[in-house]
């Protein structure tokens, strides 16, 4: 069976899960915990990504994110290549280091954020790589202490979870820490992993019913109540059937390429210029706007066609969005 296409948009809370290949681990000793906290803090700086919750178990980890200026998959390739080089390395060994591909869940944020935080920082408990609460709230390798106050991690956002508890930052922790005390017994949580629709030949088959306000999820990729589910998929449904239909009439980069040259007046060169006129980096933002956004092409593929990283394709494609908005511009003449 293909792969699906994991869903994101910017604003997207997604639940990560990495594993080490053949369940082995992919942290041997503190320096490699260390390491990666470090490579994860930078990455998550660079690219204005909020972290909410996150643990570091030795063959596996769990992330709470919210897409920031650049897509989750650019995300998480520099995250997961980094670390993997760096830890062959270290330990002299090659090969692949985590199992397939990362799990993403884009998560409904209203009934799911606080559950999702707790249930991701009681991990190591339930792993059994601490013993009690109050040693859990010390452990350096998950983000409980930091929204305790007990640990500082300033790239982890604690003040918007604990906001979520009170204005009052004291009553807030208490809380918070109570909440989380209430869900110790709750034991392993799978439905906030994903899966709960399948999907058949006659369509998407919901695992509960239908009406509002009943919680499904679909297909490993979604977490969220039934309207949620149902109005993600068509979104991400609509957005793949408008790309086919491009790539039908013949839009590829170089179409693309043709089309904003002509609408800002610009040779191809100008476009591909160091130039830092308005109209050039409008035109350079519509161009990576419609290439992602609109086609579907990867961001390293246009940041390799302009010159440019990846992340910068991110943060022109989003301001591309407000230049085709605000000049009513439209790739299809």
């Amino acid at each position: 069976m293909p792969r699906q296409a994991r869903i994101d948009a910017p604003g997207a809370l997604h639940h990560i899960i990495v594993r080490g290949i053949e369940r082995r681990r992919i942290f041997l000793d503190p320096a490699d915990y260390d390491a990666f906290l470090q490579r994860l803090s930078r990455v998550l700086a660079e690219a204005s990504t909020p972290c909410y919750a996150w643990a570091l178990m030795p063959n596996h980890f769990h992330l709470l994110l919210r897409t920031g200026q650049a897509p989750l998959s650019a995300v998480m390739r520099r995250l997961l290549t980094g670390y993997a080089v760096e830890f062959n390395r270290r330990h002299r060994r090659t090969g692949h280091l985590f199992q397939n591909r990362y799990k993403s869940v884009l998560c409904q944020e209203d009934p799911y954020l606080l559950e999702l935080v707790r249930y991701i920082h009681l991990n190591p408990l339930r792993g059994r790589v601490v013993e009690t609460l109050a040693d859990l709230g010390k452990h350096p390798y998950c983000g409980h202490g930091a929204v305790l106050g007990k640990v500082r991690r300033d790239w982890q956002e604690t003040r918007y979870v604990l906001g979520l508890f009170s204005k009052d930052l004291g009553e807030a922790r208490r809380r918070y820490a109570r909440f989380v005390q209430e869900g110790e017994k709750q034991g392993r949580r799978p439905e906030l992993t994903g899966g709960g629709l399948r999907r058949s030949l006659k369509g998407w088959v919901e695992s509960g019913a239908r009406r509002k306000g009943t919680r499904v999820m679909s297909d490993e990729r979604i977490l969220g109540e039934g309207d949620f589910v149902l109005e993600t998929l068509r979104a991400a449904e609509e957005a793949m059937t408008r790309r086919s239909a491009l790539r039908r009439k013949g839009y590829n980069l170089k179409r693309i390429l043709r089309r904003v040259c002509e609408l800002f007046s610009l040779g191809t060169e100008e476009l591909f210029s160091p130039q830092r006129t308005r109209r050039v980096a409008n035109a350079r933002s519509l161009f990576c706007y419609w290439a992602v956004g609109e086609l579907g092409e990867s961001g390293a593929s246009v940041a390799r066609l302009l010159g440019v990283t990846q992340p910068a394709v991110s943060i022109a494609a989003r301001r591309g969005k407000a230049v085709a908005q605000e000049g009513r511009y439209r790739l299809e003449a």
